[in-house]
């Protein structure tokens, strides 16, 4: 007859260190922010953001490029000119990003005249 057992799990944040990073995050919700906590609670600032995004309360920076613009998809210019367009053209996402935005651009300056 087998016995099951089962290991007692030990969380790796108390419900007080929870408390105070959430507190301190949503003060100044920024990576210095992460890496004073990881710091303080000698965890790795990945498990922090873990930790935050699990509470709810992480917000991630949004991506740029090095022109500093945000990072815009390919998927999302397809369905920007499909739209101008009135038209599903699924062979577009084969196109170069550099053109699509050409077509988006385009289509945007004849849909203001």
């Amino acid at each position: 007859m087998a016995t099951s057992t089962t290991a007692a799990r030990t969380p790796n944040y108390s419900d007080s260190t929870v408390t105070t990073m959430v507190a301190e995050y949503t003060a100044a919700p920024t990576r210095t922010t992460v890496d004073a906590l990881a710091r303080q609670f000698n965890k790795n600032p990945r498990s922090i953001i873990s930790k935050l995004v699990r509470e709810g309360v992480y917000k991630a920076v949004p991506r740029i490029t090095k022109t500093g613009t945000p990072v815009i998809r390919k998927a999302a210019l397809v369905a920007t000119i499909e739209g101008h367009l009135g038209v599903s053209c699924a062979s577009f996402e084969k196109a170069s990003k550099s053109d699509l935005e050409r077509v988006v651009n385009a289509l945007s300056i004849i849909a203001t005249q």
